[in-house]
């Protein structure tokens, strides 16, 4: 098992060919995020996933008008049924653990060869009325899939000596 690989290669992609995704590959995808851990085991992830060209285009105007969203063959836009549980630590669970659960797509998307953008400029009450989601589900983030239409920029991150402590701050 070589999981670094696909983290490695995980980049925000904003062009996308046209060209669509394959079921089966979006299928995987949504199943990564369902094996994905969550406080109390709650999973209060809820996932609709946006292949229709005019749904998207429509989005892409929710998503403060960043015309990319639309031309991604697939968008996927993560909810949250929650009771605004906090975990001891203070956190309200539900937003990390949409997170972790679209983290496990993007790298899975990653080893499909698909390209991937976390969105979250958006106007959820716009995502809400364009998808006919429920006043009490929340919109976390959108994630827009599709076969990169060119070569990711680079990586630039700090290195470890500038984000890591040990033992102490």
């Amino acid at each position: 098992m070589n999981i670094i690989e696909p983290i490695r290669q995980r980049r925000s992609i904003r062009t996308y060919l046209d060209k669509p995704v394959e079921r089966e590959k979006v299928l995987r995808l949504l199943e990564a995020a369902r094996i994905a851990p969550s406080a109390k085991n709650f999973q209060e992830w809820r996932f609709i996933v946006v292949t229709d060209a005019e749904r998207r285009r429509r989005l892409a105007q929710a998503a403060n008008a960043q015309t990319f969203v639309g031309e991604a063959p697939v968008v996927i836009v993560a909810c949250a049924e929650h009771e605004n549980y906090r975990m001891r630590c203070g956190q309200l669970a539900y937003p990390i653990d949409v997170a972790i659960a679209i983290d496990h797509m993007t790298l899975q998307a990653a080893a499909e060869g698909l390209g991937t953008c976390w969105i979250g400029s958006f106007f959820e009450d716009q995502v809400k009325a364009i998808l006919g989601i429920p006043e009490k589900v929340t919109v976390v983030q959108m994630l827009t899939v599709g076969y990169p239409g060119g070569p990711p920029r680079p990586l630039e991150r700090l290195p470890l000596e500038q984000i890591v402590r040990w033992e102490t701050w």
